[in-house]
């Protein structure tokens, strides 16, 4: 290790509960540049919005860096930098979707020798679905009509078909010509691994999520519900179902998606390539700012400071209790 390296002091705060805060997407970034020191009082904290640590941020006097790979943007009243989905034109905001955590980039990058036939003669099922989550509406109704058409797989909690979970999801996909890849929920920049993990092992997308997909993917190589004439759902999700139909019964139409590239221009987006991201954590580390947790002022005497966050995080819990609530209609 070079001796000339400059120290990072590091901290983590309101993360998923199986983040390693000593091995993760951020310290092996960093550590090609820097010497990462993991500690409990950092100077500078990487911050998330997840389960009971989502607060804890607020205990550490220090340059905040936020980060969320869920449908939550950045609080500037409780933040200094931001890493987000969001295509957020503040000054101290990086775009870094939540696919990249759970996919190279690189290898999303299509070779030049790409044989659709070998890909198409290797698939045994037609249709693959794997979800956890029960609350999306628009994803449930989507699964029950494309199986109209033919049965789809279905290897996760939600509607599972197989009488059993699959143990490795990226084979059970590996195995199918199209995956439903839906997200969550749909918002702008809003794009997670659903959409990159069926690309890894060749299956194609069925997707619905971000309607602004096509900034960073080629729309050609996967089907958009975003592409979809309709706005009205019901309509959208039967025309979505027609694509499919249409693209399934025609070997060329299928092969010529097979062979287009995954990404658009087949290169990595500048939001996911670790050199770009690496220097925006050069330029956080660079950057003198008057850490937020340091400012003083009515507002943050009497803790109005939090009124923000305390309205989003009740708006997300509302929101998920009226999904429930209607998914259960």
């Amino acid at each position: 290790m070079p001796a000339n390296r400059a120290r990072v002091r590091l901290g983590f705060a309101g993360f998923w509960d199986s983040f390693d805060p000593a091995d993760n997407y951020f310290t092996r970034l960093l550590a090609r540049r820097y010497d990462v020191e993991v500690c409990e009082r950092p100077d500078y904290l990487i911050h998330s919005c997840i389960g009971r640590g989502r607060h804890d941020h607020r205990r550490h006097d220090c340059v905040r860096i936020f980060y969320t790979g869920e449908n939550v943007p950045a609080d500037w009243r409780s933040t200094d930098w931001a890493f987000t989905f969001e295509h957020d034109p503040h000054p101290r905001h990086f775009r870094l979707p939540h696919w990249p955590f759970y996919v190279d980039p690189r290898a999303l990058v299509k070779p030049a020798d790409v044989d659709p036939d070998r890909i198409v003669a290797a698939k045994t099922r037609f249709c693959g679905f794997v979800v956890s989550n029960p609350l999306c509406r628009v994803r449930n109704e989507f699964f029950r009509r494309l199986s109209r058409y033919k049965p789809v797989d279905s290897g996760g909690r939600v509607l599972n078909t197989l009488g059993h979970r699959v143990a490795d999801k990226r084979a059970f996909l590996e195995e199918c010509r199209f995956t439903i890849a839906f997200e969550n929920e749909s918002h702008p920049g809003y794009t997670t691994e659903k959409i990159a993990e069926p690309m890894l092992v060749n299956s194609i997308p069925i997707y619905w999520g971000d309607p602004l997909i096509g900034r960073d993917f080629d729309s050609r190589s996967f089907i958009s519900a975003h592409d979809c004439g309709s706005r009205a759902t019901s309509r959208m999700l039967d025309e979505l179902v027609e694509r499919v139909v249409a693209v399934d019964r025609d070997p060329a139409l299928l092969a010529s998606m097979l062979a287009t590239p995954w990404l658009r221009g087949n290169r990595i987006p500048r939001c996911v390539d670790e050199e770009a991201v690496l220097e925006q954590f050069t330029r956080v580390f660079e950057t003198p700012v008057e850490p937020v947790s340091r400012r003083r002022g009515p507002g943050r005497a009497l803790g109005l400071d939090r009124v923000p966050d305390a309205i989003g995080s009740l708006r997300r819990r509302v929101r998920r209790k009226v999904r429930q609530w209607t998914s259960n209609a």
